[in-house]
Protein backbone atom coordinates (compact mmCIF):
# COMPACT_ATOMS: atom_id res chain seq x y z
CA UNK A 1 0.00 0.00 0.00
CA UNK A 2 1.41 3.61 -1.23
CA UNK A 3 2.04 5.69 1.73
CA UNK A 4 0.31 8.43 0.12
CA UNK A 5 -2.75 6.82 0.32
CA UNK A 6 -2.33 5.97 3.94
CA UNK A 7 -1.38 9.29 5.24
CA UNK A 8 -4.96 10.42 2.92
CA UNK A 9 -7.00 8.22 5.30
CA UNK A 10 -5.10 9.89 8.64
CA UNK A 11 -5.71 13.56 7.36
CA UNK A 12 -9.68 12.20 8.13
CA UNK A 13 -8.72 11.70 11.74
CA UNK A 14 -6.58 14.41 12.52
CA UNK A 15 -8.80 17.03 10.81
CA UNK A 16 -11.81 15.74 12.93
CA UNK A 17 -9.44 16.02 16.26
CA UNK A 18 -7.84 18.77 15.60
CA UNK A 19 -10.08 21.46 14.41
CA UNK A 20 -8.86 24.77 14.71
CA UNK A 21 -11.12 27.58 16.37
CA UNK A 22 -11.26 30.42 13.37
CA UNK A 23 -12.43 33.05 16.58
CA UNK A 24 -9.40 33.40 17.95
CA UNK A 25 -8.90 36.91 17.37
CA UNK A 26 -11.83 39.14 15.79
CA UNK A 27 -11.99 40.74 12.31
CA UNK A 28 -10.98 43.91 12.05
CA UNK A 29 -13.72 46.59 12.24
CA UNK A 30 -13.99 50.03 12.67
CA UNK A 31 -12.68 51.63 16.09
CA UNK A 32 -15.69 54.52 16.05
CA UNK A 33 -18.38 50.86 15.93
CA UNK A 34 -19.04 49.03 19.24
CA UNK A 35 -16.52 45.80 19.97
CA UNK A 36 -18.38 42.85 18.79
CA UNK A 37 -18.93 40.46 22.04
CA UNK A 38 -16.30 37.89 22.32
CA UNK A 39 -16.90 34.05 20.85
CA UNK A 40 -15.87 32.02 23.16
CA UNK A 41 -13.22 29.66 21.63
CA UNK A 42 -14.52 26.20 21.73
CA UNK A 43 -12.58 23.15 21.96
CA UNK A 44 -11.76 21.03 19.61
CA UNK A 45 -13.62 18.41 19.21
CA UNK A 46 -12.72 14.74 19.97
CA UNK A 47 -12.28 11.81 17.01
CA UNK A 48 -15.11 9.42 16.49
CA UNK A 49 -12.94 6.23 18.06
CA UNK A 50 -14.03 3.20 16.53
CA UNK A 51 -12.74 0.71 19.07
CA UNK A 52 -12.47 -2.94 17.43
CA UNK A 53 -14.65 -5.41 18.68
CA UNK A 54 -14.67 -7.07 21.65
CA UNK A 55 -15.09 -10.26 20.88
CA UNK A 56 -12.23 -12.32 19.24
CA UNK A 57 -11.04 -11.50 16.22
CA UNK A 58 -12.47 -13.49 13.02
CA UNK A 59 -9.59 -16.15 12.08
CA UNK A 60 -7.87 -15.28 8.47
CA UNK A 61 -9.70 -17.61 5.78
CA UNK A 62 -7.03 -20.36 4.65
CA UNK A 63 -5.72 -19.45 1.20
CA UNK A 64 -6.99 -16.32 1.35
CA UNK A 65 -4.70 -13.96 -1.11
CA UNK A 66 -6.46 -10.66 -0.46
CA UNK A 67 -6.69 -8.41 2.96
CA UNK A 68 -7.16 -5.32 3.83
CA UNK A 69 -6.49 -2.72 7.46
CA UNK A 70 -8.29 0.68 8.27
CA UNK A 71 -5.36 3.09 8.76
CA UNK A 72 -7.76 5.59 10.58
CA UNK A 73 -8.38 2.74 13.22
CA UNK A 74 -4.97 1.44 13.84
CA UNK A 75 -3.76 5.34 14.21
CA UNK A 76 -7.03 5.94 16.96
CA UNK A 77 -6.12 2.23 18.61
CA UNK A 78 -2.15 2.00 18.96
CA UNK A 79 0.17 3.21 20.80
CA UNK A 80 1.88 5.60 18.70
CA UNK A 81 -1.19 6.91 16.99
CA UNK A 82 -2.80 8.08 20.35
CA UNK A 83 0.32 10.12 21.38
CA UNK A 84 0.86 12.08 18.05
CA UNK A 85 -2.80 13.27 18.24
CA UNK A 86 -2.17 13.63 21.93
CA UNK A 87 1.05 16.04 20.37
CA UNK A 88 -1.29 17.68 18.26
CA UNK A 89 -4.17 18.52 20.12
CA UNK A 90 -1.84 20.00 23.04
CA UNK A 91 -0.77 22.23 20.29
CA UNK A 92 -3.77 23.11 19.39
CA UNK A 93 -5.13 24.02 22.77
CA UNK A 94 -2.05 26.17 23.65
CA UNK A 95 -2.28 28.09 20.42
CA UNK A 96 -6.24 28.91 21.12
CA UNK A 97 -5.37 29.77 24.99
CA UNK A 98 -2.93 32.56 23.40
CA UNK A 99 -5.51 33.65 20.90
CA UNK A 100 -7.67 34.18 23.32
CA UNK A 101 -5.46 36.39 25.37
CA UNK A 102 -5.09 38.40 22.36
CA UNK A 103 -8.46 38.42 21.64
CA UNK A 104 -9.47 39.80 25.05
CA UNK A 105 -6.41 42.75 25.02
CA UNK A 106 -7.86 43.47 22.19
CA UNK A 107 -11.54 43.32 22.99
CA UNK A 108 -10.63 45.69 26.63
CA UNK A 109 -8.85 48.29 24.17
CA UNK A 110 -12.01 48.24 21.87
CA UNK A 111 -14.43 48.80 24.95
CA UNK A 112 -12.04 51.87 26.46
CA UNK A 113 -12.31 53.67 23.18
CA UNK A 114 -15.86 52.90 22.67
CA UNK A 115 -16.98 54.13 26.45
CA UNK A 116 -14.29 57.12 27.21
CA UNK A 117 -12.88 57.62 23.67
CA UNK A 118 -15.19 60.81 23.49
CA UNK A 119 -13.27 62.34 26.84
CA UNK A 120 -9.63 61.71 25.69
CA UNK A 121 -7.35 64.09 23.85
CA UNK A 122 -7.08 63.96 20.60
CA UNK A 123 -3.18 62.37 20.77
CA UNK A 124 -4.57 59.99 23.64
CA UNK A 125 -7.29 58.55 21.37
CA UNK A 126 -5.27 58.62 18.59
CA UNK A 127 -2.84 56.39 20.37
CA UNK A 128 -5.49 54.22 21.57
CA UNK A 129 -6.51 53.46 17.83
CA UNK A 130 -2.98 52.91 16.94
CA UNK A 131 -2.64 50.23 19.60
CA UNK A 132 -6.36 48.85 18.37
CA UNK A 133 -5.26 48.83 14.66
CA UNK A 134 -1.78 47.13 15.66
CA UNK A 135 -3.82 44.04 17.68
CA UNK A 136 -5.95 43.26 15.00
CA UNK A 137 -3.62 43.08 12.36
CA UNK A 138 -1.13 40.75 14.82
CA UNK A 139 -4.53 38.81 16.02
CA UNK A 140 -4.30 37.98 12.18
CA UNK A 141 -1.10 36.95 11.55
CA UNK A 142 -1.22 35.23 14.84
CA UNK A 143 -4.17 32.83 13.26
CA UNK A 144 -2.32 32.55 10.25
CA UNK A 145 1.09 31.13 11.89
CA UNK A 146 -0.94 29.23 14.30
CA UNK A 147 -2.86 26.76 11.34
CA UNK A 148 0.00 26.40 9.57
CA UNK A 149 2.13 25.41 12.56
CA UNK A 150 -0.60 22.99 13.65
CA UNK A 151 -1.11 21.76 10.08
CA UNK A 152 3.32 21.51 10.13
CA UNK A 153 2.53 19.47 12.89
CA UNK A 154 0.14 17.10 11.61
CA UNK A 155 2.37 16.26 8.22
CA UNK A 156 5.03 15.94 10.54
CA UNK A 157 2.86 12.79 12.58
CA UNK A 158 1.07 11.41 9.70
CA UNK A 159 4.52 11.09 8.28
CA UNK A 160 6.09 9.25 10.94
CA UNK A 161 2.63 7.05 11.31
CA UNK A 162 2.95 5.84 7.91
CA UNK A 163 6.61 4.99 8.19
CA UNK A 164 5.62 2.65 10.79
CA UNK A 165 2.94 1.00 9.29
CA UNK A 166 4.53 0.13 5.57
CA UNK A 167 6.83 -2.22 6.82
CA UNK A 168 4.08 -3.90 9.37
CA UNK A 169 1.80 -4.06 6.18
CA UNK A 170 4.35 -5.74 3.93
CA UNK A 171 5.41 -8.23 7.14
CA UNK A 172 1.60 -9.28 7.24
CA UNK A 173 1.31 -10.07 4.09
CA UNK A 174 4.71 -11.50 3.58
CA UNK A 175 3.54 -14.15 6.54
CA UNK A 176 0.08 -14.73 5.11
CA UNK A 177 0.89 -14.94 1.61
CA UNK A 178 -0.66 -12.00 0.00
CA UNK A 179 -1.03 -10.28 -3.13
CA UNK A 180 -3.15 -7.16 -2.10
CA UNK A 181 -3.94 -5.24 1.27
CA UNK A 182 -6.55 -2.61 0.49
CA UNK A 183 -7.08 0.23 2.39
CA UNK A 184 -10.52 -0.12 3.41
CA UNK A 185 -11.20 3.64 3.58
CA UNK A 186 -10.18 4.24 -0.15
CA UNK A 187 -10.57 1.04 -1.64
CA UNK A 188 -14.60 1.24 -2.25
CA UNK A 189 -14.89 -2.32 -0.06
CA UNK A 190 -18.67 -2.67 0.49
CA UNK A 191 -18.27 -6.21 1.84
CA UNK A 192 -15.95 -8.06 3.03
CA UNK A 193 -15.52 -11.43 5.47
CA UNK A 194 -14.26 -10.07 9.15
CA UNK A 195 -10.98 -11.99 9.05
CA UNK A 196 -9.81 -10.09 6.27
CA UNK A 197 -9.16 -7.16 8.44
CA UNK A 198 -5.69 -7.25 9.26
CA UNK A 199 -6.47 -3.91 11.44
CA UNK A 200 -6.08 -5.46 15.18
CA UNK A 201 -2.96 -7.54 13.97
CA UNK A 202 -1.52 -3.95 12.86
CA UNK A 203 -2.09 -2.50 16.10
CA UNK A 204 -0.81 -5.31 17.62
CA UNK A 205 2.87 -5.42 16.20
CA UNK A 206 2.48 -1.70 16.02
CA UNK A 207 2.24 -1.31 19.75
CA UNK A 208 4.74 -4.84 19.83
CA UNK A 209 7.23 -2.85 18.04
CA UNK A 210 6.84 0.46 20.43
CA UNK A 211 7.28 -1.73 23.60
CA UNK A 212 10.50 -3.61 22.24
CA UNK A 213 12.14 -0.58 21.58
CA UNK A 214 12.03 0.75 25.23
CA UNK A 215 15.05 0.29 27.54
Amino acid sequence: MKGSAMAAALIVVLSAATAYAQTLAPKPQGTAQPPAQPKPVAPAPAPAVTTPPAQPPAPFPVGAKIAFFQPEIAFQNSADGKAALTRVQALVQKKQTEGADKAKALQANQQKLQTSGSVMNDAARAQLEKEIERQQKEGERFQQDAQAEINELQQEVQAEFVKKLSPIIEQLATEKGLHLVFNARDSGISWAAAGLDLTPDVIKKLDGAKASSKP
